[in-house]
Parts: C-alpha cells; structure tokens; sequence
C-alpha cells in the first residue's frame, strides 16, 4: 500500500486541532497519516494532540522549541517522512481553511502529476470570508511571482498541495530557507525547473473563523524578496 504523509503545522490551534482531525480521518483514506507538528504553542495544542494520539495510532507529532516557522516545519516533515518511506506528502492548514474532503481528490490526481497543488483562483476567485485588501494582496502575489519568475500557476502561494517524495528528494531541503508565502513559492519554482510535472485543482479556500492569522508584514516582504531571489538564481543555474 502506498502511504501519505499530511502534514499540519500549528501554533495556538488546540480549538480547531481535533475538529481537522475528525474530518481528515473521516475521508477514509487507505494509507494515510498525520504528521502535526507543533511550535511550542502556549495554548496547549500539542497536549491535546497527545491525548488524540492514545486512540489513534495514523496521528503523530513533532514538537519543536519555539515559533520556528512555517517553512522550517515543512522542512522536518518531509524529512520524517522521507526516512519512514512516504510515496506522497499533502501540506494542509490546520485552521480548517483548506477542506479535508478534498484530499482524495488531491490523491487522485498526484497519480498522473508530481506536484498538485490547490488552487484558488483556477476557475474564478474561490475564497469565502477573506477582506477585500487580504484578497487583493494574495491575487497580486500570485501575478507578481509569474511576472516576475515565470511560474506557470494560477496561484503561486497555495499551501494545500501534495508532492510525490522523488520531488522531495530532488530537491536539497537543506537548501531551502524561506518562509510563509515565500517557502511555497520557492517550493513550487524549484519543482518547476527540475521538470516535474505539476498539476492544479480549484479549491475553496474559507477563512478561519477560530484563532489569530499568522499572517505579518515580515512574512509579505520575504515574498516579495523571495521572487527575485529566485529569479537571479536561475539565471546562473543555481536553482
């Protein structure tokens, strides 16, 4: 049987933890298993999730020291499931933003794709709840990045994807140091100039309605770095 790895990074999620769960759990999904991997959250997330893992042995959980970041936590979950023999990686919030029923669909499609990514602005601009200015900026970054890159996606900064692990591991996760918005693009662009086949399905994208967006000024202009870095690089073959 081949097996995925869905990993879900959190800080303060310990009111939508269990929630994600049951509905991840709930697809029926042969083969698959949780990886959440948590920032020291003052809130007690990675308690609760130790109290789950008693009666659910697909749960697992990373801790970590402090507030590391989105990238960096990525980072350790494909390299944990990478040792542990993982044919696929699914990243998905833990916020319930990014629907869990869409993951056999992702599953589904990865059979004839490297990379899948879940895209909201494929078929028109699929997200629920979101401020006019924090949409505006995310279409923005998207166009942005494939002005500037040359990224072939509709939506370059999507977190809810699934990679077969002979990406993962073409790719020097030691390498890779972004960030936030930034850490999907630079992701994405790498898998791209590799050649791998990359494939995007419309989501629905619905703003959490529990819990403080990790969203910050920092992690915009990483981005807005990050395309350029990008695009410099592969110029000298260094991508």
């Amino acid at each position: 049987m081949e097996k995925t790895l869905l990993i879900i990074p959190t800080y303060n999620e310990r009111d939508n933890i269990q929630q994600v769960l049951d509905a991840v759990f709930n697809q029926k999904v042969a083969g698959l298993d949780v990886l959440i991997i948590d920032d020291n959250s003052p809130d007690g997330t990675a308690e609760l999730v130790k109290e789950l893992m008693k009666t659910n042995p697909h749960v697992f959980l990373l801790e970590r020291a402090g507030k590391l970041g989105l990238g960096t936590a990525y980072i350790e979950g494909f390299k944990y499931g990478l040792e542990r023999d993982y044919q696929y990686f699914m990243e998905m919030d833990a916020d319930l933003s990014h629907d869990p029923a869409e993951i056999p669909n992702f599953l589904t499609a990865i059979k004839e794709a490297d990379l899948v990514i879940g895209s909201r602005y494929l078929s028109g601009v699929n997200v629920i709840n979101w401020p006019l200015a924090r949409l505006a900026l995310s279409v923005f970054a998207s166009k942005y990045t494939r002005l500037i890159t040359g990224l072939p996606l509709s939506d370059c900064t999507s977190g809810f994807k699934c990679f077969r692990r002979e990406v993962l591991e073409a790719i020097p996760l030691d390498e890779v140091r972004s960030n936030g918005y930034s850490f999907q693009i630079e992701m994405n662009f790498k898998a791209w100039k590799r050649g791998f086949r990359i494939k995007e399905i419309p989501i629905v994208f619905t703003d959490r309605t529990v819990g403080k967006s990790k969203m910050s000024r920092k992690i915009m202009i990483e981005a807005a770095y990050m395309v350029w870095k990008l695009k410099i690089m592969s110029l000298f073959g260094k991508y």
